[in-house]
């Protein structure tokens, strides 16, 4: 089984709830130029019906040899800038609609959904309503909290809860919070990306968040990030800077490989180093689909290696994640609590 861990279905229901209830609501593109804008408009009528539908991806899915899309939500419906009654509303109709669709096909598709992050308790409540009501197999989540640090001590009780819940939480960006220097060429997103999740991950490991939650299902997308290309200056930083093992009590790597990653690096150098410095345990196909930036042929992209490895990366290691069935695709739960 074929699973693609990372792509991505839009509500436009939700967008517009947030547009009428938040006239004012930040522009996600602020770190974008002129030109990017442009492309972007270009693009987002071209995928439309991918983007916001089933039939097309599902023909997609057909001719790229995937089985499953474990579909999140698109980055912009995160919605932390919202108050929090009304992101608690929007993440409803996000979450509804993801339940929704793979309703429609059972056999294809599997669901993550969101939670209004700006109000832990809200955040927690809406999580177990994606698991016990909508059957949805992970949560999807931003790189900060309209600002804030995932590792905000306000934040530690979702992750716990996540835990408890044995439910896969999938760390997604959305650009750079501090993006001035990233507006051309389309750099908030090509540096931008994976410099947040990088400072993400990065928080979570030296505030004690992996340390307090070992068994947190967290999967990060874009290969985690640049830090797992350059761990090893984190870890001497830990040996020689007392303030760096606080919380951390255990070298960084140890818990950067605590976590999955996604192999969407786009050249099969950094994937095989990928796969050494990380392991194949905690690898996850992701093309991030219906977008541009996504992986343009990921079956094949993984088609160099070894038998048993590619087995585990195309689909035995994200159906464990998601609590799937490999006999019977994605008819089955397993593993997650109500």
């Amino acid at each position: 089984m074929v699973v693609d861990l990372h792509c991505h279905l839009n509500v436009g229901a939700a967008d517009q709830y947030i547009r009428e209830e938040v006239p004012d609501a930040p522009d996600p593109l602020t770190f974008v130029s002129a030109a990017s804008r442009a492309t972007n408009a270009k693009l987002f009528a071209e995928i439309g019906a991918k983007l916001n539908g089933i039939n097309e991806r599902l023909l997609d899915m057909d001719r790229l040899g995937v089985d499953v899309q474990a579909i999140s939500p698109s980055p912009g419906q995160y919605y932390y800038f919202a108050p929090p009654e009304v992101g608690r509303e929007a993440a409803r109709l996000v979450n509804d609609r993801m339940a929704q669709a793979v309703g429609e096909q059972p056999d294809r598709l599997v669901g993550m959904g969101t939670v209004p992050l700006q109000n832990v308790e809200m955040s927690i409540a809406e999580m177990r309503r994606c698991v016990s009501d909508l059957g949805l197999r992970g949560i999807e989540i931003g790189s900060n909290v309209a600002g804030r640090e995932l590792a905000d001590e306000d934040l530690r009780p979702f992750f716990a809860a996540a835990e408890e819940l044995g439910v896969l939480v999938f760390l997604h960006p959305l650009g750079f919070t501090h993006g001035e220097r990233l507006k051309e060429y389309y750099l908030d997103n090509i540096i931008g990306n994976p410099l947040e999740s990088s400072i993400a991950l990065s928080h979570l490991i030296f505030s004690g968040v992996l340390d307090a939650h070992p068994a947190l299902k967290l999967c990060v997308a874009h290969g985690g990030g640049f830090l797992p290309g350059y761990w090893g200056r984190m870890d001497h930083a830990w040996r020689v800077r007392p303030e760096c093992r606080i919380h951390a009590h255990r070298a960084p790597s140890e818990y950067l490989r605590q976590v999955w990653l996604d192999t969407l690096v786009f050249d099969r150098q950094q994937l095989d180093a990928l796969i050494e410095s990380h392991g194949a345990d905690r690898l996850c196909m992701g093309t991030d689909y219906p977008f541009d930036m996504a992986e343009p042929d990921p079956v094949q992209f993984h088609s160099h290696l070894a038998p048993d490895i590619r087995a585990k990366i195309l689909g035995l290691n994200a159906a464990a994640l998601l609590g799937l069935d490999v006999g019977h695709q994605a008819s089955t739960i397993d593993g997650i609590c109500p």
